[in-house]
């Protein structure tokens, strides 16, 4: 089967011939992959930064946010049939320990993480868990919905947990409307009464912020800050701030933008976060971080998205063009996200 793999660390990947992956277990289940997202964690991998932590060996198929039809089943497996059309959890979990049996599985502590220390779905096969698999309502398509396989995911965890705290007349800023933060809008105006303020430096994806559902669009210009202070009770700051960006300033812009006991809600990364400890306990603000989501929150997503209450902007290309992909992103010219179609 075709796959684009990684060869070498600040390497472009490049497509090759590999053979197909094997059922070895009874419950592994191998799913044709009908699209793969296109992450910033991909371009960090190529870039080294996930090197140590994940002690992948490579040459190994990139791609963490996968979706399409099951292609092949274990002899114990019950919950998916050949040829249903499926979304795939990231994390290959095991059930058995603590975190699993808590329903906490993003923190199994015997996980595999296709894509980031094994194969993945950059491919036009990839196997996984039975306990990965979520079937997919008619009417939505792998393509359309790969990306919240793990986009979508990660900003379904991080804004359902800051839904919780908020109330009606309560503010919440969106830092980044990008990728992730286009997604974690939708699902802030799905599941919370706040009002939806949104810093982006693109006015493209500001206008995409409006269209999605954010109530104030605020540019980075200098006084981004100030201006959100501004759409704030008295000045006061936002009750949430959920930063999708996590560098290149915005940690210190969003720390400036949260109230008193507000909570700051760390997704994106790449930066560092250097707040003063007197001012975290004099104003008793609390930072929150979010790692991807449990197989609970999937599932509720794609409740959303059957609803239409979710839906992604995307831009497909073929998997032959996965290094085009990749270097559009890094580039920063793709709108919403980038999808790989086998």
């Amino acid at each position: 089967m075709k796959a684009v793999r990684l060869h070498a660390y600040h390497r472009t990947p490049t497509v090759d011939e590999v053979p197909e992956p094997k059922i070895t277990g009874p419950l592994d289940v191998i799913v044709r992959v009908g699209g793969a997202g296109v992450c910033r964690t991909d371009l960090h991998i190529v870039e080294g930064q996930w090197e140590a932590k994940s002690g992948v060996a490579l040459p190994y198929i990139q791609g963490h946010e996968n979706a399409g039809w099951v292609h092949e089943v274990g002899s114990a497996v019950t919950n998916v049939a050949v040829g249903d059309a499926v979304i795939l959890h990231p994390l290959a979990t095991c059930g058995l320990c603590a975190a699993c049996r808590r329903g906490d599985d993003v923190h199994c502590e015997n996980s595999a993480f296709p894509g980031i220390d094994s194969d993945g779905g950059f491919a036009e096969l990839i196997r996984t868990s039975a306990r990965s698999v979520v079937k997919l309502a008619p009417g939505l398509r792998p393509e359309a919905v790969a990306a919240l396989a793990d986009a979508g995911l990660t900003a379904y965890h991080a804004a359902k947990k800051a839904a919780a705290r908020l109330r009606p007349g309560d503010r919440a800023v969106v830092i980044g409307a990008g990728g992730l933060g286009h997604i974690g809008i939708q699902v802030l105006r799905a599941l919370s009464p706040a009002e939806l303020i949104v810093v982006d430096s693109s006015p493209d994806a500001l206008v995409l912020a409006q269209t999605v559902g954010a109530h104030h669009s605020v540019p980075v210009d200098g006084r981004q800050v100030e201006s959100v202070l501004d759409l704030t009770a008295g000045g006061r700051g936002a009750q949430v701030v959920l930063d999708f960006v996590g560098e290149k300033g915005s940690l210190a812009d969003g720390v400036g933008m949260l109230r008193r006991a507000g909570d700051y809600h760390v997704i994106g990364y790449g930066g560092v976060l250097s707040v003063p400890t007197i001012d975290i306990i004099s104003t008793e603000i609390n930072f929150v971080g979010n790692l991807v989501g449990s197989y609970t929150d999937l599932v509720e997503l794609m409740a959303l998205a059957a609803r239409g209450l979710v839906t992604l902007h995307t831009v497909t290309y073929p998997l032959e063009a996965a290094p085009q992909a990749l270097d559009d992103l890094d580039r920063g010219l793709v709108r919403g996200r980038a999808i790989l179609v086998p």
